[in-house]
């Protein structure tokens, strides 16, 4: 696959991943000479931030959120505190889209090693 075409994928899911990793997922990309229809599929599973923020509003008390994005055990922390008491529910919110991308980030850096 070529760089324009990594590129093009890579700026359609840039929403999805920090903004610092996209040049460092281009290259391991290219030296894993991976093909489109792969990349696609990875690219696919990633969670989306915005789908994160709501859940984190509307039912981040009970986890659900973090559960959402793979943090497991997080999840199950804020199940049985009722969100740390609300405190840490309080403080997911302006936190879950960034741990969002980052978990999508560690993932994919995981499918590409």
């Amino acid at each position: 696959m070529d760089e324009q075409r990594i590129n093009q994928l890579l700026m359609a899911y840039a929403d999805k991943l920090p903004p610092v990793s996209i040049e460092s997922l281009k290259n391991r990309v290219m030296y894993r000479r991976m093909d489109e229809q792969s990349l696609q599929l990875l690219l696919m599973q990633m969670k989306d931030p915005t789908i994160s923020i709501i859940l984190s509003i509307l039912v981040g008390t009970v986890g659900v959120d973090r559960f959402y994005i793979g943090d497991v055990g997080m999840g199950i922390g804020k199940l049985l505190t009722g969100g740390g008491c609300g405190v840490w529910w309080l403080i997911d919110i302006f936190l879950i889209m960034d741990a969002t991308r980052q978990k999508n980030l560690e993932t994919l850096m995981l499918h590409l090693a």
